[in-house]
């Protein structure tokens, strides 16, 4: 497992605005600004925390633009069309005048007083050899962090306490990534995600499948004997159900909010009494020892993880590529057959479809006179085919799914995870799970 960095996780940032200060070349550390969704600026550039987002992006682009003119002023060069390369960022058109004041003339007065905002902090992801900083939700140990290391070798891993917060690290520029999981073989979707993915901007530019390897632990000395209730995340408990009960701990579990933080909350608070469903590198990390190891009550226990960034990828062809895509339709569920037969016409195939509430129209109501009132349950739908947005066939199917769809948009074109398979250990014929 690559060595991943540990800071302080993100607290939520749902409805703020915060103050990044950056402490140390690592590490990062969030104030709360005030509690508004309505941001005004000097020259009106947006009303919306959208539109704030999106100016600050074009803020800090248009500081590097002015940079280069400066470096191109000095060595000779022609600096012009260097406005014009900031007409446009992330997709977002302004005509605004940000008035910025040259970065000479700027430095003086920053020295008198604290920017909330800095080029340092809203920076363009890291180049070639630099450190890319990933974003996860949990504590450290968590199966998360354990993904975000395998998607992205040697990158900071920055713990999140929601999932939400995850999304809005990365698009606040606090994160270059977000590491999030959507689907599990055992315990399926994971739904939270699928709603965050429609509610913000993010694109999905990869995936990666991680095998679940559970232990159980305790506290240094501990016996399983002395166990009286065991805790972790409801996928976990559910996944361990049955091993749980060969191992004779008929006791009380009680889910929390993750594997690994079931650990810290042990090691914290000294609980002699309790065992933690989670990660080898949890009890690493905590300072606890594995009463039984791989206790998953099947070994094709994998969960899938997608990673996030502000910018889609460029999709290409040399290699396999996924598409995932969202669609609804004002009648309901009544098109989806001829959603799915444009993929099946065109040989492509389908990996996932899944359906979440319509948030906006739930409910879909249809009068009639003689009857009386039909109440329609209103769905999104969630769709991963196999095929690139760059092969003509996928561009077709999705031009014949426009014509039958009200709303339609493309999460993203990624590649696919192709690494070999590497089940969890443990044998799942093997009652004996390596007890210490």
């Amino acid at each position: 497992m690559q060595s991943l960095s540990t800071p302080s996780p993100i607290k939520s940032l749902i409805w703020q605005r915060s103050r990044v200060t950056r402490v140390s070349p690592n590490k990062l550390v969030l104030q709360c600004i005030y509690n508004s969704d309505s941001v005004s600026f000097q020259n009106g550039v947006g009303s919306s925390r959208a539109d704030w987002q999106s100016s600050c992006a074009i803020l800090a682009s248009k500081v590097v633009a002015q940079q280069q003119s400066i470096d191109k002023s000095a060595s000779g060069g022609d600096a012009d069309g260097v406005a014009d390369h900031v007409a446009a960022v992330n997709g977002h058109k302004t005509s605004v005048e940000l008035n910025l004041v040259p970065i000479e003339k700027a430095t003086s007065k920053l020295t008198s007083r604290q920017n909330p905002l800095s080029i340092t902090d809203f920076c363009p992801p890291p180049m070639h050899g630099s450190q890319l900083r990933v974003a996860y939700q949990g504590v450290p140990g968590a199966y998360s962090e354990a993904a975000a290391g395998k998607a992205y070798p040697n990158c900071e891993a920055t713990p999140c306490d929601q999932f939400e917060v995850a999304f809005q690290a990365v698009e606040l520029w606090i994160a270059d990534r977000a590491v999030l999981p959507v689907e599990n073989s055992l315990g399926g979707s994971i739904h939270r995600n699928y709603d965050l993915l429609l509610r913000h901007r993010l694109h999905i530019v990869g995936e990666v499948q991680l095998p679940v390897h559970h232990c159980l632990l305790a506290l240094p000395g501990v016996r399983k004997e002395y166990i009286k209730r065991v805790i972790s995340h409801p996928q976990a408990l559910s996944q361990c159900e049955l091993t749980l009960t060969k191992l004779g701990l008929q006791v009380a579990r009680e889910a929390v909010d993750d594997t690994a933080g079931a650990a810290e909350y042990i090691a914290a608070n000294n609980l002699r009494d309790t065992a933690a469903i989670a990660s080898a590198r949890a009890a690493e990390l905590y300072g606890m020892q594995i009463l039984a190891d791989g206790i998953q009550d099947d070994s094709s226990n994998v969960t899938r993880f997608v990673m996030l960034a502000r910018d889609p990828i460029i999709p290409r062809t040399d290699r396999p590529f996924k598409t995932s895509i969202v669609f609804a339709h004002d009648k309901g569920t009544s098109v989806l057959f001829k959603v799915l037969s444009a993929f099946a016409f065109r040989n492509i195939s389908l990996t996932k479809i899944e359906s979440r509430p319509h948030r906006n129209r739930p409910i879909r109501l249809v009068d009639d006179a003689n009857v009386g009132t039909a109440k329609h349950f209103e769905y999104m739908f969630y769709v991963d085919f196999e095929a690139s947005m760059a092969e003509v066939r996928a561009q077709n199917a999705l031009a014949e799914v426009q014509e039958f769809t009200s709303f339609l948009r493309v999460l993203g074109s990624y590649p696919m995870d192709m690494t070999p398979w590497c089940p969890s250990r443990g044998d799942d014929d093997d009652d004996e799970k390596n007890l210490f």
